[in-house]
């Protein structure tokens, strides 16, 4: 159990971002949402022993995310195009939570996906529709979780490699498709699912580690393409790409272990996505998990100034209070987290809080012996796996199975001009 609460009646007043009587739209905004977080922890804090021992609502998650699969509201329709995504968010909230997915699921899953897979290579947002990187990274992710033989051979790996091809352009960054646009997210997703399925090759990431690193600012974060701001979500695929292509040595290490640490919020508990910002709980692995990536960096480059972190017993964020934000803060009692307090739940935020809540839980990820755990401690989720964010047993029987596959050869595909030909 952990003994490292904070003293939240101190935090209340202590923490709370002071504008110096000069306010402007961002500290009034700063400050409605601490009010709710406030409140939040206030209720806590009457119950004594639920501000000590938070509970983890699992059966309430378990059964929104399980509706969620089967069938889903007319609000989500304008979500048409990211249906493998929501399958994705699902089933990893899911797998985190340890809640069984029948035999007949996960074949209607494999069935629905394959619909969506492109005979030119990749998946489209749902049948029909053209490639998308982000959505193929989603629907393997799904696949991998899932992780049976009719999972993993649904995929077609010559045909996705090729895809890869043709999305790398000629700086080494990545269209998300055809004529798309062009943001770090791409090099991420395209070096995760190669990475995953052993399809990685010269021909798919040429170019790739350099531009990757030219987009790090200089607060230490990565940005969508360089000379932009630097945001939490582009940061952890800058950083996971580089570990990726085992390029970190391009990384500024010092300035990215600095501008993670500060976005997490003083009186929250939970992590901000950039400078200035509001707290949001899908940050809980977008920055949580850049902290885990640092151990990579440290192990790959294992120089003396960086070697000392993989000596301690932490890692570099107040766990207990990401998990505190979490566990008081964006649990809907109907089941779901939410962004922050006031927020509707929805499977995005569900997917990735659990996940943040994995990270903050499980020090030195490999290791399930050093955990951290706030609260009940059946409070525990799976381990998950920083670089894929997927179960970490998930992320290795899906390295072991296709690691065992010969790495295609790139070849060119009859109706490449376009993706969309499902």
């Amino acid at each position: 159990m952990a003994d490292k609460t904070r003293n939240f009646a101190a935090t209340m007043v202590e923490e709370r971002h002071k504008d110096n009587d000069n306010p402007t739209q961002t500290t009034m905004d700063q400050g409605r949402v601490e009010s709710d977080v406030a409140r939040c922890y206030s209720a806590s804090m009457a119950d004594e022993a639920l501000l000590s021992r938070p509970v983890l609502i699992r059966q309430a998650h378990a059964q929104y995310l399980r509706h969620g699969l089967s069938r889903l509201s007319t609000s989500y329709q304008h979500l048409d195009s990211s249906r493998p995504w929501l399958v994705y968010w699902i089933l990893h909230s899911l797998e985190l939570l340890e809640e069984p997915i029948s035999d007949q699921t996960k074949h209607e899953v494999v069935d629905f996906l394959r619909k969506c897979q492109n005979p030119s290579g990749g998946y489209g947002g749902g049948p029909g529709q053209i490639s998308h990187l982000a959505v193929t990274y989603a629907a393997v992710n799904a696949l991998c979780i899932i992780g049976t033989k009719e999972a993993y051979d649904s995929i077609d790996r010559p045909a996705l490699q090729w895809f890869l091809a043709r999305m790398l352009q000629p700086n080494g960054s990545f269209a998300s498709h055809t004529d798309g646009e062009v943001d770090i997210r791409g090099a991420y997703v395209a070096l995760a699912v190669a990475r995953l399925l052993n399809i990685l090759c010269p021909e798919i990431c040429e170019g790739t580690a350099a531009w990757v690193a030219s987009c790090q600012t200089y607060e230490g974060g990565f940005a969508g393409i360089p000379g932009c701001e630097a945001h939490g979500g582009y940061t952890y695929c800058g950083a996971a790409a580089l570990i990726l292509l085992d390029t970190t040595h391009l990384c500024d290490i010092q300035g990215l272990v600095k501008w993670a640490a500060n976005r997490q919020m003083r009186l929250e508990g939970g992590f901000q996505g950039r400078t200035n910002k509001l707290v949001d709980s899908c940050y809980s692995f977008w920055v949580g998990a850049l902290f885990p990536l640092l151990e990579f960096f440290v192990t790959q480059e294992e120089t003396e100034e960086h070697i000392h972190a993989l000596n301690s017993s932490r890692w570099l964020f107040h766990q207990e209070a990401l998990q505190e934000y979490l566990l008081h803060c964006a649990q809907s009692p109907k089941g779901g987290f939410v962004d922050k307090p006031g927020k509707p739940a929805d499977f995005y935020h569900t997917c990735y809080a659990l996940s943040g809540l994995s990270v903050a839980q499980h020090f030195k990820w490999k290791d399930a012996s050093r955990s951290c755990i706030v609260g009940e401690a059946t409070n525990e989720l799976a381990t998950v796996h920083p670089l894929f964010n997927i179960g970490l047993q998930a992320a290795t029987d899906a390295q072991e199975y296709f690691g065992n596959l010969k790495v295609p050869s790139i070849q060119k595909r009859d109706g490449d001009a376009s993706a969309g030909d499902a």
